[in-house]
């Protein structure tokens, strides 16, 4: 049965490699690397890929800051943490929606992909008096003809008492 799968996907799995595989509930999965995983479940193969950002901020708990599957890069809420320094950037809104995005920049690149890519993002205001300043500046990440669609809502309180939030599912 795993053999035929396999070779349905036209993969050709080495003897070697046949130990890092395993079975369960009639999935298959295969270790490629460290951080890379291809899931054979039923007639469908899916790529799952964690994104490694040596100069992005750091998560804030036990999750992936960004996951490339399928053709497609899902990056986890982030707030303005300056990467650089640890601290949080409170001046303003504006200051704050430019450090998210410049975090989430970061990580998109880091896939190999641009902001251009991006398909929908999600906006958590802790005060949506906010909307029009995140606005202006959110509209300089998304230049072109077709920005992502986009939910913007608000929210009693997002982690460390930042004021915004921001996750993003872009092409990858």
């Amino acid at each position: 049965m795993l053999d035929s799968v396999i070779s349905s996907k036209s993969l050709r799995i080495h003897s070697h490699i046949r130990s890092l595989l395993s079975v369960s509930n009639s999935s298959v999965t295969l270790a490629v690397h460290n951080f890379r995983f291809l899931l054979l479940k039923g007639n469908k193969v899916i790529m799952k890929e964690k994104i490694i950002v040596e100069n992005g901020a750091p998560p804030g708990g036990p999750y992936s800051p960004a996951i490339r599957a399928n053709g497609l890069l899902f990056i986890s809420g982030q707030i303005p943490l300056n990467p650089e320094t640890g601290k949080l950037i409170t001046n303003s809104i504006q200051d704050e929606v430019r450090q998210t995005l410049e975090n989430i920049k970061v990580m998109v690149e880091a896939a190999g992909s641009t902001m251009d890519n991006a398909l929908k993002c999600t906006v958590y205001l802790r005060n949506f008096q906010d909307f029009q300043s995140m606005n202006e500046v959110y509209a300089t990440y998304f230049p072109g003809d077709i920005p992502p669609t986009r939910t913007t809502v608000e929210v009693s309180s997002l982690a460390k008492g930042v004021n915004v939030e921001i996750d993003m599912i872009a092409l990858g």
